[in-house]
Formats: structure tokens, sequence, C-alpha cells
């Protein structure tokens, strides 16, 4: 268990995680290799070919543009998402996602009712700057990162530049959860890496007020 304390969250930590704090008031825990390398490949494997991969178009700038990765959004009845002008439905659990939920509701003590699963096809794939932070969300979102496959490059930038900008390679079977009041005063990204010829899955775990 590598957290616990409902009230406390950023600081019940324990050997093996890292925390980067993201002033002023937000966080970010990092922990390698959360799933075995068994489990996260089994997983990898169930997700790619199990997973109704979708490739939805955005608003962005005024006009419908088609993101630059695969998705699907999973969750609860009702777990309803909407993101940059599109609502987006939940499709339903499968067992081994189901049971992912489960494990980390119970070692960050925290409730999911939802996951966006993205696909990132090799480098060129990638995710913009942006914040989670829709309303659905609450004002301090929990949000329960896993990854898996392909390691590449996580960057924060503060929103009013007043702090640096971070990079953390996030690697096969990582954890990494951001906390506090980071959603509210920083952004993040995936950028493109070319170097990158094999895929990543990245999960995002959240709790949507329904």
């Amino acid at each position: 268990m590598i957290l616990s304390d409902t009230c406390d969250l950023e600081n019940t930590l324990t050997s093996g995680v890292t925390r980067l704090p993201l002033p002023p008031a937000g966080y970010a825990l990092h922990q390698q290799r959360w799933l075995t390398t068994n489990a996260s490949h089994c997983l990898f494997q169930h997700l790619q070919s199990e997973i109704e991969w979708q490739q939805p178009e955005i608003s962005l700038f005024g006009r419908s543009v088609a993101i630059p990765r695969l998705q699907a959004w999973i969750g609860d009845s009702g777990a309803d998402y909407r993101y940059s002008g599109t609502r987006f439905q939940p499709s339903a659990w499968t067992s081994d996602l189901d049971a992912l939920r489960s494990r980390l509701s119970k070692e960050l003590n925290r409730p999911f009712n939802s996951v966006l699963v993205n696909l990132y096809r090799d480098g060129q794939d990638c995710m913009h700057w942006h914040a989670d932070d829709e309303p659905e969300l609450g004002d301090a979102p929990c949000i329960a990162s896993v990854s898996l496959g392909a390691l590449r490059d996580f960057r924060f930038r503060h929103r009013a530049g007043q702090q640096k900008s971070l990079t953390l390679p996030l690697g096969d079977g990582d954890l990494l959860v951001m906390g506090g009041d980071c959603q509210r005063h920083w952004q993040h990204c995936l950028p493109r890496r070319k170097r990158v010829t094999s895929a990543r899955i990245n999960l995002t775990f959240r709790y949507i007020s329904t």
C-alpha cells in the first residue's frame, strides 16, 4: 500500500514514491513499476485487442480536428465527461479495468467511477497542453494515471509561467497521482517524440460528479 490517509494524501508516502511539489498547493506522486512487468504486459495486450478504440474530433480554435491518438471513455452509468465541446458517454467496465480501479481505490483511499484510456500508437501521437479542470471533476480532483508500454516524457508547466517546467519520464507499469490544486495552477502534456516507435497506453482514473 503506497498511500492511505484520506485527509492528507500528499504527505502519506512510503519508500519508492517520489513527490513532485507543484506550488502553490499542488503535487504529483510517482511510483515506478507499480504494476509488475508481467501484469503490465497482460493488461496492455488485453486493452489493445478488446477496447473499441475511437478517434473523436474536438473543437480547437473554432474548427473540428481529430485528436492525435486513439481513446475510449469507460465508467459507471451516468459518468459522462465533457471535453473541448464534446460529450463522452462511458462504455461498460472490462473486468481487468474494474479490478485495477478497485486496487487504486483501496490503495489511494479514493473513489473512482471512470477512466480515460488513451492509446499512443507511436511517438507521433501526443496530448497537447491542458489541465483536467472540467467542472464535473470538482475543485481539487485526484487523478490516478497508470502507464503501459513505451517510455514517454510527461511534462508540467505553470499556467502563469511562475515556475520552471518539469519533465517526468513515465515507463511501463508506472503510477502517477496528481492531487491538491495541481489542475488549478498547472497544465500537463505528452509531447511528440520521433524516436519512439512503439505504443503506449495510458489510463487516467477519475471521479465524475453525477
